[in-house]
């Protein structure tokens, strides 16, 4: 099974209401990159993000049931995605019809492999120079992105991916290392494929959140909050639980208050 490095681009972030409005994935070193008319607009906010408007998409083809989507759909059957954030990029496939069997997101491995909850943020961007790794996104880029994907810009689906491959393969070597140290007095090393199936199965569950990245409690550890400010805890799962589609926070809140 190959990986298939894929970001997307919506008319929001709701997970259950938006839809996507640009795709891309990369696969054996080919980039692929299209934008799609949605069945609703582009809201404001998030053509401020991504600076793709309802008049670059209006002459586009929709998504669902395109060529496009139909031979990604083969390309998921047979590999493994890769997203940052998956569940939102799941969301966003799915709710155009195609499912995704097998897929890792490198934000909770992130979150898994930052267990002295070091790093103040595990968005994509942050992690890009936290982890040092722009400096490795242009070595072999003309290789490897065609006409319409010559920027390494943040928030386009193709610069995105970009980044996205240079931190999973960063985060990949961390878990070899785990591996290694782990299984230092064992006669054989876990092969890649044993470790290609941890991360899986780490992406399949909800990712414990070790410190706040915003709002009043922004810099301080969760475990910390739930001594100092239990109420503030019980609050923010109340909201989480009738929002419901934040699993990792309803999974960290309901452990650090039973704790």
């Amino acid at each position: 099974m190959k990986l298939i490095f894929l970001d997307t681009e919506g008319t929001g972030v709701d997970l259950k209401e938006d839809r996507l409005c640009q795709v891309a994935y990369k696969i054996d070193d080919k980039m692929t990159i299209k934008n799609f008319k949605p069945t609703l607009p582009i809201s404001i906010k998030a053509m401020s993000v991504t600076n793709i408007t309802n008049k670059m998409v209006e002459n586009e083809e929709a998504f669902k049931e395109s060529k496009f989507a139909k031979e990604l759909q083969d390309l998921l059957n047979e590999n493994i995605l890769v997203a940052h954030n998956a569940q939102f990029d799941i969301a966003m496939l799915e709710n155009d019809g195609l499912k995704v069997p097998n897929y890792i997101c490198t934000l909770k491995l992130s979150r898994y492999f930052d267990d002295k909850a070091e790093i103040p943020e595990h968005n994509l961007q942050f992690l890009r120079y936290y982890y040092d790794v722009d400096s490795n996104l242009y070595s072999n880029e003309q290789d490897l992105v065609d006409e319409q994907c010559t920027n390494i810009i943040a928030h386009s689906a193709d610069g995105d991916v970009l980044v996205l491959e240079a931190v999973y393969k960063y985060i990949l070597n961390l878990a070899k290392e785990k591996s290694s140290t782990e299984n230092k007095d064992l006669k054989s090393t876990i092969g890649q494929d044993e470790i290609l199936k941890r991360m899986m199965e780490i992406s399949e569950k909800p990712s414990l959140i070790r410190r706040f990245s915003f709002g009043k409690h922004i810099n301080k550890l969760v475990e910390d909050v739930a001594k100092e400010d239990k109420g503030y805890l019980e609050w923010f799962l109340r909201t989480k639980e009738e929002e419901g589609i934040d699993e990792d926070w309803i999974y960290t809140l309901k452990y650090y208050l039973t704790k």
